[in-house]
């Protein structure tokens, strides 16, 4: 079979104009980024269709196809005659060069132009790192200049879209007085900015701009927070960002219409698509499919809680991505054994599955399981997870999307068309007036199964200034490894009672929320051992191969 790329090369696209017009939209509200991408000038209408939350289980280090099943699905539902828009999130560099690749879907469920979208697409990841590092440079500038706000101690960090583990902790201003005071620093990759944050859940610039200014950035010698708006650069930050928000079209090898926007990860930050997107594609079509990051006690727990509290909105259904490989893997089964049958390590595996499974029903929705088949897959492996389906209360549809397109997809779109009449009381997994803790404890507990938490002393610190500072209100956001329903990536299957350590937690005030960071996630992520990046070429041509 044709690589990734070599299919997505050889796709016959529509003009955007033409993919725009499909959702009633003129040449009017778009503006051409080339032939295949454009930004759409237009609010979201007030009317808004169905929405479908695609999620997965714990992922294996290469992930499962949670987007290639977003695509295929989208497809489907537009050859069965159905209105459909996608809204998705944009790629990062990091992965892309790093292990788990692109995020434009694969095989004939993709995304198109692929290495447009991997890469720079229209620039909106570019502009989130230079927004965010200019209110680092304001805040050296305002320190070198005779620290008029008395800054004392900054946590704000610089970012950049790479994985670069050197940067997480560095020296700046080394050298002479000229080149500023010399202090402590570090970077996060850009999809953990709060930047990226901000624009995935502001409506429009005007909140934007308001969101901005409640970053906070630092404290000064009095212990009191210092804020964007205190360093007077809110609107010079917004300049930076005034394209950005504006949400993005593609469209799938199958012209299906696409808003791809935003990119924050579902391990360290909340892992949706923008709400402009989103509601903007519910407006114009009557099924709307979205994805959420990584497994669903991550992605999916901070779609509800976060965006869907937020925006307003609420999922009709829920697709949730599955593999053979996958169960196998939190069975035990070793990497470079995964391609090979192994049914006792299934039967302990699919335990995961059903913490999945488990969980989504705790939120009121009955999740469809989507099986994405590998060659590789046997029938009595495939028969194994259909009959534990079957006994769980939920229908499974076998997807073959990345090979056939649409047409492997069919099966799935059906089930989520039927799904999505389906009445549903949606529960969220904490109320919104519960403290810090409270949440935490809640989400650790019903969503990931552990036993007792723990607040190490650097987060019991900053839990007292949270609270001195009014925040002890806001939705919570988990920063844990994806591997595991727990905060230690070599806990596979569906662990339970486990101790899950607080190690610290982050002020977001201009996102509206905090982060906890658990276990041993790192906001700036490194590079494998044999990253995609090596095995990337590209000819004297401009043909690009590698990239998937």
């Amino acid at each position: 079979m044709l690589s990734d790329i070599e299919i997505a090369n050889k796709a016959r696209l529509d003009k955007i104009s033409q993919v725009a017009s499909q959702l009633g939209l003129n040449d009017d509200v778009i503006e051409q980024y080339g032939h295949y991408k454009a930004k759409l000038n237009l609010k979201p209408g007030k009317k808004l269709g169905k929405l479908i939350l695609v999620t997965a289980m714990n992922p294996t280090p290469y992930g499962e196809g949670k987007t290639t099943t977003s695509i295929g699905l989208g497809d489907a539902l537009k050859a069965l005659g159905k209105k459909t828009c996608l809204a998705l999130r944009e790629p990062s560099l990091g992965p892309v060069f790093g292990i788990k690749g692109g995020a434009a879907g694969g095989g004939y469920s993709q995304l198109a132009p692929m290495d447009e979208l991997n890469l720079h697409f229209t620039g909106d990841f570019h502009a989130i790192t230079s927004a965010n590092n200019l209110i680092s440079a304001i805040i050296d500038n305002s320190i070198h200049q005779g620290n008029p706000l008395g800054i004392d101690k900054i946590i704000w960090k610089r970012c950049m879209d790479m994985n670069d583990r050197a940067l997480r902790q560095i020296t700046i201003a080394q050298g002479s007085k000229a080149n500023g005071v010399e202090r402590s620093d570090g970077f996060n990759i850009t999809a953990a900015s709060e930047i990226m944050a901000i624009l995935c859940l502001s409506n429009k610039l005007s909140e934007l701009k308001k969101n901005i200014a409640n970053i906070m950035v630092a404290y000064n010698f009095d212990g009191k927070p210092v804020y964007v708006r205190d360093l007077g650069c809110t609107d010079a930050v917004a300049i930076l960002l005034k394209d950005a928000i504006k949400p993005n079209l593609m469209q799938t090898l199958e012209h299906t219409p696409t808003l791809v926007h935003g990119g924050p990860f579902a391990n360290i930050a909340h892992g949706c698509n923008s709400i402009v997107a989103t509601k903007l594609a519910m407006s114009l079509a009557d099924y709307t499919v979205t994805e959420a990051g990584f497994g669903s006690e991550l992605g999916a727990e901070k779609f509800m809680d976060i965006k869907c509290r937020r925006a307003k909105i609420l999922p009709n259904a829920v697709v949730l991505v599955s593999t053979i490989r996958s169960l196998k893997y939190n069975g035990g089964t070793q990497k470079d054994e995964i391609t090979k049958p192994d049914m006792p390590a299934l039967k302990i595996g699919i335990s995961n599955l059903e913490g999945h499974i488990d969980n989504l029903k705790k939120f009121g929705l009955n999740p469809i399981v989507a099986l994405n088949r590998f060659s590789f897959d046997t029938d009595e492996e495939i028969a194994f997870v259909s009959e534990f389906c079957k006994n769980n209360g939920v229908k499974m549809a076998i997807c073959e999307n990345f090979a056939k397109g649409s047409k492997g997809a069919i099966e799935l779109a059906k089930l989520v068309i039927d799904e999505c009449e389906v009445r549903k009381t949606i529960k969220f997994a904490y109320e919104n007036g519960d403290d810090i803790v409270t949440k935490i404890t809640k989400v650790a507990t019903r969503v990931y199964g552990a036993g007792s938490i723990i607040f190490e002393p650097k987060a019991q610190k900053a839990l007292d200034s949270i609270k001195e500072l009014g925040f002890d209100k806001l939705p919570v956001c988990i920063a844990k490894t994806q591997y595991s329903f727990s905060d230690d990536e070599k806990l596979l299957g569906r662990p339970k009672g486990f101790k899950f350590s607080v190690k610290d937690l982050e002020i977001r005030a201009g996102a509206g929320f905090i982060v906890a960071i658990c276990g041993k996630i790192m906001l700036m992520p490194g590079l494998s051992k044999v990253p995609n990046a090596v095995n990337m070429k590209i000819t004297n041509g401009g043909i690009i191969s590698g990239l998937s």
